[in-house]
């Protein structure tokens, strides 16, 4: 079976079944487990299926975006540690923008009852969620609640973002790649991204490795928008070598 074939068969039993298994799939098709790694690989850069620890998912079974609970169970503890390094980019004092996102999610859980903080948020499940936070100032910002994520998007929230200056932004992403930069599938959410970028000093980037080297359809900034990268340990030494020859600051945890 050539390569080409062995993906298309790949990606049919990802669809029929919407998730496939590393080590199941090269007992199956009498391939190395590192072949079907690689396999994997090459359809998630065709943006077809989602990579996970052992696997990866079909993105036509989760309608392109995982649902927020499905897509917090992927790489929950790589998110988790992502999350708590993000604490020390909060200012004692001051104004920060937090995006919508899982990984992002997991930041909103773990904000400080001793930070007196001005918290910007788009995404209405951050926003009730921080609302009760008597230490912090929320500010949600309007718009178009666009799509699965109940995040605002289009002129509305451009415009109000376009005011602000804030300390630190925590931006999440689909995908991340040398060459394109960032990117996720909705060219409203990027928008927004960018203008979240735009209102802030310094911009944190959440991702974990999963996220390397995908590329989606909207592209939101470059690796020079981002003043510091934080993703997982499952990064390969040769990737973050290479992420860190355009001069990102990365850390890996």
């Amino acid at each position: 079976m050539y390569a080409e074939e062995r993906q298309q068969a790949i990606l049919a039993k990802a669809r029929a079944e919407g998730r496939v298994d590393v080590v199941a799939l090269a007992d199956e098709l009498i391939v190395t487990s590192d072949t079907i790694r690689r396999d994997l690989t090459v359809l998630a850069r065709a943006g077809v299926v989602r990579r996970v620890r052992g696997g990866a998912l079909s993105v036509e079974r989760l309608g392109f975006e995982p649902e927020a609970a499905a897509g917090d169970a992927v790489m929950a503890d790589e998110k988790e540690r992502i999350a708590k390094a993000a604490l020390a980019e909060l200012p004692d004092r001051g104004s920060v923008i937090i995006d919508a996102g899982t990984t992002t999610g997991r930041l909103v859980e773990m904000v400080p009852a001793d930070r007196k903080l001005t918290v910007i948020v788009g995404f209405l499940p951050f926003a009730a969620q921080l609302a009760v936070r008597s230490n912090l100032t929320v500010m949600l910002v309007g718009g178009r609640i666009g799509g699965r994520k109940l995040a605002a998007v289009d002129d509305w929230a451009l415009a109000a973002l376009s005011h602000l200056c804030v300390d630190v932004a925590f931006i999440g992403c689909n995908g991340v790649s040398e060459r394109r930069g960032l990117t996720t599938p909705d060219v409203a959410e990027a928008a927004v991204k960018r203008a979240m970028i735009a209102a802030a000093r310094r911009t944190v980037l959440l991702a974990d490795h999963t996220k390397v080297g995908n590329d989606c359809v909207a592209r939101f900034g470059g690796l020079g928008d981002v003043d510091l990268f934080i993703t997982d340990s499952g990064l390969d030494e040769e990737s973050a070598v290479s992420f860190g020859a355009t001069g990102v600051h990365l850390v890996r945890v």
